[in-house]
């Protein structure tokens, strides 16, 4: 159906029961005069209200706990079921029980056991049940015939897919494939993908995190060793001040808001720093805006007063950080006030302000997301917010560090262990040490891995990124760093919509040979694929399949949140129609493909529809054998299972069991964290509890705790980098900085004997994180108290980057040529990632063309609470389509009134890629005169037009609207290939 307008209700909606509301409401106040604040968990019990009851106060319909019907009630065969799952929209990791009758989920409710969301839900979640009995869904395989999508046979659309795959390796080598993973996949379908596509023979795949939050990775990574969230959103109640800059929380993570705003009940003190006034910084006690990509003139700008004022810990900086006076000498001497507020437009008041609220108030914590993350200098600016943290010594500290929120539900677990481009799972990279690591693991011949890539250099040269791979087909051969073009893509669990340039994008779509969507729900994919385009980019030989993938709720296994804690999704219902599990799908592939066995060999199956399927749980036993870097290796799934069972056991604020045994199997969860958030080290016999805060020194590295890791060298220019005497974590035996271990250090300091003879035949010649039987990290963790991976100083300064200490660059696209003589971007990169880069001189030449004044409008663009990602599950969901049905874009009214447009009349807005958007126009003050915002979840119209006819025959969104995407321009981060969203330039007119 398609909603025209917003309705009291939707047909079949549960009637509101006023009177338990009523009771609820006159309790709570009752309670509120004797009783501190407490969390909705808390609440209930200490009220002694049903979960029943619950539901009623937080507005969502009234259920009973569910039950089966007694003999010769109505329905007394039913058999009802109640199923654990994690909510699959954003990284914040909420619980939900789903109600399963007779196979059919029925009815849902929220877990207030959680500790991550004790019972809370936004929009997305509180629809999650429509997302598995969706009606919109992708039914039976399809392929394109004559510009529609046909009904095809499983057998069918396997046999030709690999007949095309398996042609077009022999004819261009296996570098032509390119493969497009998924942030939706779960931990064991991520990794199986990066080990399906090994044997494949590329590094050609990617997925998701690549357009979110690699930068993130990158620069969080090299400043002190792991490129996650160091802390959670629940320590984020132990903060006495917030920084939020690039985060729009309260739409983009809506539950994870709550852990703050109690934190705010205690006297935390919460800036909101953004271009757009946001429905986070409507909470906050200062919004601060800027102007887009200015973070770095900012952040610098507070740093100066902080230096300025002796307000930095000079012990945390002497002891830990390294570079740390070269970075005050230039703030100090470049980023002065005016040159703070020329940049960026905030006054020398305003940034003093910020640096005593976060000075005076410590810990301190900052948050951001992709406001800071999608610009060419994205790697930098994340690292201006680590020196920051660092300067004023919060990071390893209860209620400080930097919460980094991720975006999808396993956009985190993909980055740790699924298809990076450059790295094996684990960060391990591509070195040969590595995939030797790996073939053992993996129970294949190294040199028949080696056998499978084009040749030995390919091995180990990173693949091109998902950012670039339009690139990888339009791009000159020439200029390209592999063999052959890329001929056939896969887009498995990603949205089309949700990357930059979309016009180019639907260009390379026609030229390919090969293109599989792989999906629950078809995407923008299948309609851009079969819409027309220009016939002299059609290739006539191109095949379209659509393979229906099962959602998360129709298989089990593990799903990491943002704050690096795990969590076991049980199976909710058996996949519906004719969709299979991706790790099935994969399995189907490789036997096709011929590498079957090889891809399954230490796997047990199971029987699903009749057919074999790698068990998710042996999937992640071979992850915990093997992911011995980021310790994704303790967390085996008994002692996950154990904690999805038991969540009432663990502490709202610190995640900490209080400890007590799973009545199942006996498992005593004292001392665990909950989700045993990696690193959590050694072998699940170890019982290691997991990390809560990262590089904290004030617990034992078996209760948690930790340090900055070694992973830079011992010196540099004549200065240590190994931490200080004296900077180590409780417990340690060695009390100053040490390097990483290996079997020579452990022989070194005559710790070998405490390995057992079998520890000794499989450590010897390795260090740490390629010893199989972690007996170097239980020698050195459990019997030293050290850390395996060294103790070190975090870096300040990062020498192997672009820019050792961050710099201010002006975007590729901007509003402000007077500025980028001060602050140019990079020069042009050839072969970076595969392709060239271009930078300055695109710069220049849009400065030349005077593309701001034909385009004098900042872009950039967001979240919605109501839609997810590229938006086409949640746009499909009639409960949440009903409460946002169009595409906008927000006009601050000086602007609006110049160009003669009125709130809600319709407007048409135009990029210099020469893309034109009809919208809805949203006229507001949440945005500055010289800037616009849209959301990016849209798809489903192009250029004006509605691409309903090019979707297949009911599986295409309710709401559908112009993709932002399809307007934005060139720009990729100097490190990482980050695409440039949040900041380009457009015109506005009146439709």
């Amino acid at each position: 159906m398609l909603l025209t307008k917003k309705s009291s209700g939707l047909p079949g909606q549960a009637a509101h029961r006023p009177g338990t509301a009523r009771f609820v409401q006159s309790l709570a106040r009752g309670l509120s005069n004797a009783l501190p604040t407490m969390d909705r968990r808390a609440f209930l019990r200490r009220s002694g209200l049903g979960i029943g009851v619950g539901l009623a106060a937080t507005q969502l319909t009234l259920v009973r706990k569910a039950r089966a019907a007694a003999p010769g009630e109505a329905g007394g065969n039913s058999k009802i079921e109640v199923k654990r799952t994690v909510c699959s929209h954003c990284s914040v990791g909420c619980a939900v029980d789903a109600v399963v009758e007779n196979g059919v989920w029925v009815r849902q409710e929220a877990v207030f056991d959680s500790p991550i969301n004790l019972g809370a839900h936004c929009a997305k979640g509180a629809a999650l049940r429509e997302h598995g009995h969706g009606e919109y869904r992708l039914r039976y395989p399809m392929k394109l015939v004559n510009g529609k999508y046909e009904r095809i046979s499983w057998d069918t659309a396997l046999s030709e897919i690999t007949e095309r795959m398996l042609a077009l390796r022999k004819e261009s080598g296996p570098d032509s494939v390119y493969v497009i993973g998924s942030s939706k996949h779960n931990n064991e379908q991520a990794y199986l993908l990066r080990k399906w596509m090994s044997f494949w023979g590329s590094n050609n795949c990617d997925h998701q995190a690549r357009i979110c939050h690699s930068t993130t990775v990158a620069g969080v990574a090299n400043t002190w060793g792991y490129g996650a969230m160091t802390n959670s959103y629940n320590d984020m109640q132990n903060s006495k001040c917030a920084l939020y800059i690039g985060s729009n929380a309260a739409e983009a993570h809506p539950v994870s808001l709550l852990h703050m705003l109690h934190s705010k009940e205690k006297g935390c003190k919460m800036i909101v720093v953004d271009p757009r006034f946001t429905r986070t910084a409507a909470k906050a006690d200062d919004y601060i805006r800027i102007r887009s990509g200015s973070d770095i003139p900012f952040l610098f700008g507070v740093l100066h007063h902080i230096f300025k004022n002796g307000w930095e810990d000079t012990q945390y900086i002497n002891d830990r950080v390294y570079g740390m006076d070269k970075v005050k000498e230039e703030v100090l001497a470049k980023w002065t006030p005016d040159k703070v507020e020329e940049a960026c437009g905030v006054n020398e008041a305003t940034v003093l302000k910020v640096a005593t609220m976060m000075s005076q108030n410590r810990p301190s914590t900052i948050v951001w997301c992709m406001g800071q993350t999608q610009h060419t200098t994205g790697n930098a600016i994340v690292r201006a917010s680590c020196i920051l943290q660092l300067a004023l010594g919060n990071v390893g500290k209860s209620g400080g560090g930097t919460n980094i929120f991720r975006g999808h539900d396993n956009v985190q677990g993909a980055t740790d262990v699924g298809p990076n481009p450059d790295s094996l799972p684990g960060y391990y990279g591509l070195a040969e040490g590595s995939w030797k690591h790996f073939a053992k693991a993996w129970g294949v011949d190294f040199d028949w891995i080696k056998g499978r890539y084009a040749s030995p250099a390919m091995m180990g040269k990173p693949g091109i990124t998902v950012s670039r791979w339009i690139d990888g087909v339009l791009e000159k051969n020439e200029f390209i760093d592999q063999d052959s073009n890329l001929r056939g893509v896969f887009y498995w669990g990603h949205a089309p919509n949700s990357q930059t340039r979309g016009l180019e994008m639907k260009r390379a779509m026609d030229k390919l040979d090969l293109l599989v969507v792989v999906d629950p729900y078809p995407s923008a994919t299948a309609a851009m694929a079969a819409m027309p385009g220009k016939a002299e980019d059609l290739n006539p030989n191109r095949a379209v399949y659509l393979l229906p993938a099962a959602t998360q709720f129709e298989t089990s296994g593990s799903v990491t949140a943002s704050n690096r804690s795990l969590q076991w999704r049980e199976k909710v219902i058996e996949p519906l129609w004719e969709s299979r599990s991706d790790h099935m799908i994969m399995q189907q592939f490789a036997d096709r493909l011929g590498f079957g066995k090889e891809l399954s060999k230490n796997f047990k199956m199971q029987q699903v529809k009749g057919m074999d399927e790698p068990m998710p749980e042996e999937i992640l036993r071979e992850i915990n054998k093997t992911c011995w870097t980021i310790g994704y290796t303790g967390q085996s799934p008994e002692r996950l299972k154990a904690h999805m069972r038991n969540m009432h056991l663990f502490d709202v604020k610190t995640l900490k069991s209080r400890g007590g045994k799973d009545k199942e199997t006996g498992y005593d969860t004292a001392g665990d964290y909950f989700g045993l958030p990696w690193p959590c080290y050694g072998t699940p016999e170890l019982k290691h509890p997991g990390s809560p805060n990262l590089y904290d020194t004030s617990k034992h590295v078996m209760e948690g705790g930790g340090n900055f890791r070694a992973n830079f060298g011992v010196e540099r220019e004549g200065k240590n980098l190994l931490a200080e005497d004296g900077s180590h974590s409780v417990g340690a035996d060695i009390t100053t900085g040490y390097p990483e271990f290996d079997h020579i250090l452990m022989k070194k300091l005559g710790w070998w004997d405490e390995l057992s003879e079998p520890e000794k035949a499989a450590a010897e010649g390795k260090n740490w994180k390629t010893d199989s039987s972690g007996g170097i990290i239980r020698v050195v963790m459990k019997n030293h108290g050290c850390h395996p991976f060294g103790n070190a100083k975090a870096r300040a300064v990062v020498w192997n980057f672009p820019d050792a200490i961050p710099q201010h660059r002006e975007p590729l696209y901007g509003i402000r040529p007077d500025l980028v003589a001060k602050y140019p971007t990079h020069d042009d990169k050839k072969a970076f990632w595969r392709l060239p880069t271009l930078y300055k001189t695109l710069q220049d030449k849009n400065i030349a063309d005077k593309v701001h004044e034909k385009f004098p409008l900042i872009l950039t663009s967001g979240r919605l609470v109501e839609y997810e990602g590229g938006g086409e599950e949640t746009r499909s969901n009639p409960w949440l389509a009903e409460l946002q049905q169009e595409m906008f874009i927000e006009i601050n009214p000086k602007v609006a009134a110049n160009k003669g447009i009125r709130n809600g009349e319709r407007a048409w807005v135009s990029t210099p890629t020469g893309a034109r958007l009809n919208v809805q126009a949203l006229v507001t003050e949440r945005v500055g005169p010289d800037t616009v915002f849209m959301p990016y979840h849209f798809s489903g119209r192009w250029q004006g037009a509605d691409m309903l006819a090019y979707y297949p025959a009911g599986a295409h969104p309710v709401v559908r609207g112009e993709a932002a995407n399809t307007g934005t321009t060139y720009g990729y981060d100097s490190v990482t290939m980050m695409q440039e969203t949040k900041t380009t330039v457009c015109n506005v007119e009146r439709a």
